[in-house]
């Protein structure tokens, strides 16, 4: 048997990580197996289906690396296959004409809720006459289409994630509505039909989704033998849950694959992270995996029963790996965006080898790309501001006359990692005062700040554009203002 899966979202939104830990899934399974992942968009609900979404959801594939080998194929320009697959269940008297009103509708509810039943559908029209139809219909009455149910049949499936599933027929609400009410012919046909007659035309062989699912899998599977089709293996996942153990949601802070973008995500961490909520590979000691190593190691034998939670700090780290060990041209191909989106601009000799050498600075320390805009803030501003300690150091004794000393010995000469070393040994030799103080007192009138990285390659990449020397001028006079307010 050949292994065909698929992705089916609906474009009424971005793509949310919900579905793209399906799509993860999906992909993982289809090329353990060497089989075909297939892109199909349900995009049935035409109110609220946009275009825009469609785009965000393939990008957002795109961007983590989940190719699909199929599609992608669009529900709306399928409308004429479904609308045939409703006759045919209306010609074999496996479906019917359904008249009854939303006010009926209602009442029923109201009814079933008064002596606290189950709200279900009580089938009243199930075996209406020609004459009864043309009577409803002679009312102006539009009809839906039902799909009958047998509440005595017992379904049972094997779920490769869940084992044995059972459900009754009678537990399914009534019998299933599969196309909304038209004043002619077979109105617009709904998700639960759509998908089986989708599902059947594809030829898929494995149905793999959340087991928020698990209720419209009975139902599909009547929908399936009425079509004396071969009915595909399940496999139900379990939900990405938040810390409190709810469902995830907007409130936990967790959106669209777009969003996690705009965190400063790269694509491998973020597909890494969503690899293991909810399974976990043969080497329970690595973390750490390309997609195509994953799918080496893939099947439903591992994928948990229970929720995955949703670990901030584990992504955070994981795709910190994946930013300390990428090339610096890369990782600068990935900052660039952020640098821009926050107007810095890349003038006064801020060419491609110096950004590179910037990048080269914090990457040790960055765990989001987005991290790199504040980090990297001094060199992209004329005027700096002072921290609480930066003030402080600036009013130890002997500041300003070791600040005045450094200046003093640049010139117009291009400085080196060498030249800026033998200025602060020469500094504190001069001065007779600690290492320490000049180093402090130094980074405070380049960055504002006595905290920060590699203090000597920040010289560097500040004299190649030539602020420093602005910087440490301003700064003396600003001690020298500490010192006299003391």
């Amino acid at each position: 048997m050949t292994v065909r899966v698929r992705i089916a979202p609906s474009p009424t939104g971005n793509l949310h990580i919900g579905t793209a830990r399906t799509a993860v899934f999906n992909y993982l399974f289809a090329h353990h197996h060497g089989g075909k992942f297939i892109l199909r968009i349900e995009d049935t609900d035409l109110e609220r289906s946009r275009p825009e979404y469609t785009e965000n959801i393939m990008s957002g594939l795109r961007w983590l690396g989940i190719n699909w080998d199929e599609g992608p194929f669009y529900q709306s320009q399928r409308l004429h296959l479904y609308r045939e697959a409703v006759q045919k269940l209306l010609d074999q008297g496996l479906a019917y004409r359904c008249y009854t009103t939303s006010e009926e509708l209602d009442a029923l509810r109201e009814s079933q809720k008064a002596k606290n039943e189950a709200p279900r559908y009580d089938n009243r029209h199930r075996h209406l006459t020609p004459e009864q139809q043309a009577a409803f219909e002679a009312q102006g009455r539009s009809s839906v289409i039902r799909f009958k149910i047998d509440d005595d049949r017992e379904i049972v499936w094997h779920d490769l994630v869940r084992g044995k599933m059972s459900w009754r027929g009678s537990d399914l609400g009534g019998d299933m509505v599969i196309a909304r009410a038209a004043s002619d012919g077979v109105g617009q046909p709904l998700y639960n039909f759509v998908v089986v007659v989708d599902d059947i035309d594809m030829q898929i062989s494995h149905v793999i989704r959340g087991e928020d699912h698990i209720a419209n899998t009975a139902k599909q599977i009547l929908l399936y033998e009425a079509f004396n089709a071969t009915i595909p293996q399940f496999a139900h996942t379990p939900l990405i849950l938040n810390q409190e153990g709810r469902k995830l949601s907007k409130r936990d802070g967790v959106t669209s694959i777009s969003d996690f973008q705009a965190m400063g995500f790269t694509p491998e961490g973020l597909v890494n992270y969503m690899t293991l909520l909810g399974w976990s590979p043969i080497d329970s000691t690595q973390e750490i995996f390309s997609l195509d190593h994953a799918a080496k190691d893939f099947d439903f034998d591992r994928v948990n029963k229970a929720g995955a939670k949703f670990d901030w700090d584990k992504l955070d780290w994981l795709n910190s790996q994946y930013i300390h060990n990428m090339p610096i041209d890369k990782l600068t191909d990935l900052i660039i965006p952020f640098w821009e989106k926050a107007g810095y601009q890349f003038t006064r000799g801020r060419d491609r080898p110096w950004l590179e050498q910037l990048v080269s600075l914090i990457a040790a320390s960055v765990t989001r790309l987005v991290n790199a805009v504040d980090m990297t803030k001094i060199f992209f501003t004329d005027d700096i501001e002072l921290s609480p300690e930066g003030s402080q150091q600036l009013q130890q004794e002997g500041v300003k006359a070791v600040l005045e000393a450094v200046f003093s010995s640049l010139n117009n000469q291009q400085l080196t990692a060498e030249l800026a070393q033998g200025i602060i040994k020469q500094v504190v030799k001069e001065k007779n005062v600690k290492k320490g103080l000049v180093m402090r007192s130094l980074r405070v009138a380049l960055t504002g700040d006595v905290h920060g990285p590699d203090l000597t390659q920040t010289w560097l990449l500040l004299n190649q554009i030539g602020v420093d020397k602005t910087r440490l001028e301003k700064t003396i006079d600003i001690a020298e203002i500490e010192i006299s307010a003391m």
